[in-house]
């Protein structure tokens, strides 16, 4: 027996039908229908910050510097220029990786004779400028590294020089201040151009120890200085490679020590 087919209601009818349903079934079915349009919110895509390595606090440069080595007499005499202490926070900077050795470069770096003016207990940062501190800028970059050609961390680098005009700051802590290589054994070094003064070329003065190893106290040299031919202390193997850049000078120098 054939079935009929249902015959198809009317709009009204379908309307009488939904208007008769009970609220709840509505508000269910319109809630169903809300959720299931919604597009799910997008993941944070940055990545959370990189905890930073605990900081451990290096033995105090005093406590394992070698003690002042004999005045030497082309230094002229301290002057009497006391500045407070001032208080700076290293930047961070971007550095180039520990670069590739060649023949030359297992030969440790010359010592120096310290000088008259080498000051203890500098405060540890790696900018020297001040507000207002005359002179060209200053970025001096490089690594401290073995004989064999390994960076050597922790190692400490201690900077002093003079002022534009050739003064050092014998009271204070102007234009001084140590610091510590990174895992890489870089250093990063911002201050001004030394000046000048009878007897001497350009130079910066520097202390560099590996940790529980002795200290090289040395110079760094400036190229095409008219004094470096006149200079009894120059020694062309701790020149420094220097260019000019847009907001003053830029300088590297790479430390060898015999590191047992």
């Amino acid at each position: 027996m054939e079935r009929k087919r249902p015959t198809p209601l009317t709009r009204r009818e379908v309307l009488r039908a939904f208007l008769a349903m009970p609220a709840t079934l509505v508000l269910a079915a319109c809630a169903a229908q809300e959720v299931s349009n919604v597009t799910p919110s997008a993941q944070p895509t940055s990545a959370p910050p990189t905890p930073m390595p605990p900081t451990s606090t290096p033995a105090s440069p005093t406590e394992t510097l070698a003690a002042p080595a004999t005045v030497s007499p082309t230094e002229p005499a301290p002057a009497d220029t006391a500045t407070p202490a001032p208080t700076d926070t290293p930047q961070s900077v971007a550095l180039q990786p520990t670069p590739a050795c060649g023949d030359d470069d297992d030969d440790p770096t010359p010592a120096q004779t310290e000088g008259p003016y080498y000051t203890p207990n500098t405060p540890e940062r790696n900018s020297l400028l001040e507000p207002d501190m005359p002179g060209t800028k200053l970025v001096v970059t490089g690594f401290v590294l073995s004989t064999g050609c390994q960076p050597v961390a922790q190692a400490l680098v201690d900077f002093w020089h003079c002022d534009d005009a050739g003064v050092y700051d014998n009271a204070g802590y102007r234009l001084r201040g140590h610091q510590f290589t990174d895992e890489q054994g870089r250093y990063y070094l911002e201050t001004i151009l030394p000046g000048v003064y009878p007897g001497r070329t350009r130079h910066i003065h520097v202390k560099v120890q590996a940790p529980n190893q002795p200290v090289l106290t040395t110079q760094m040299y400036f190229p095409n200085e008219p004094g470096n031919d006149t200079d009894g202390i120059f020694r062309p193997e701790l020149l420094m490679d220097v260019q000019d850049v847009t907001d003053g000078k830029a300088a590297s120098f790479n430390f060898v020590l015999s590191v047992a």
